[in-house]
């Protein structure tokens, strides 16, 4: 998974902006236009997306609406659609923020460096009477430890951090085994009843992993 995903289709913008985030230590990816984006997103994941509004084709509230269906991926807005309609609509699609062009490159770098401290530098999660830790990959529920694989892990840490989202299978599968697995999308079955017979007081009627009939999966607390 990358970092950070520019899609952007001003090539230099693009390319001085990922220079100043991989001086920081970031892994980053550039896309030209919404539908890269979604598709790259889709595929290989990223743990923030910086996203331009006005693209060749479909625009970045199109982006924006795609991934908001299956993902809560945090998403910074840099747009010179400085209008308050244009504003408020990137908000009220489920934009964390929303920049103007121009803007200072030390003020951004400040909003991203605050989203990876408050989102993923934090060493565990709590959802209710279950405790994740990101560091040692383990999973309590109240006192108890629940013996998890890997992907059992990573896969309740998706569905944690997305919590009352319906997750679709396809983007699930791609998080968690990756876009080119020579696993089939059956294994991610396999391991949604392994982690409910882990975590769910009665795996046949689960209360936390629940099945959103032709959609996915979705965690509720």
């Amino acid at each position: 998974m990358t970092d950070i995903l520019i899609v952007e289709d001003n090539k230099e913008l693009a390319e001085v902006l990922g220079d100043f985030l991989r001086a920081e230590g970031y892994i980053v990816s550039t896309a030209l236009s919404a539908e890269h984006a979604v598709s790259m997103f889709e595929r290989y994941g990223a743990k923030l997306v910086i996203l331009d509004i006005m693209l060749p084709g479909a625009d970045g509230f199109e982006a924006l609406r795609r991934i908001r269906e299956n993902d809560n991926t945090p998403v910074i807005i840099v747009s010179a659609k400085t209008e308050k309609d244009d504003k408020l609509n990137g908000l009220m699609l489920g934009a964390d923020d929303y920049i103007e062009k121009p803007y200072d490159i030390d003020i951004l770098m400040a909003k991203v460096r605050g989203i990876f401290k408050r989102r993923y530098q934090t060493d565990s999660i709590v959802c209710g009477d279950l405790t994740l830790d990101r560091i040692k990959c383990t999973a309590k529920k109240k006192d108890r430890l629940l013996n998890l694989n890997t992907k059992e892990f990573a896969l309740l840490l998706y569905l944690v951090e997305n919590k009352g989202r319906a997750v679709s299978k396809d983007t699930l599968f791609n998080k968690i085994w990756g876009f080119d697995s020579e696993s089939e999308q059956q294994t991610l079955t396999v391991h949604i009843k392994w982690l409910r017979e882990k975590l769910e007081d009665n795996p046949k009627q689960p209360k936390h992993i629940i099945t959103v009939w032709g959609v996915g999966y979705r965690y509720e607390e």
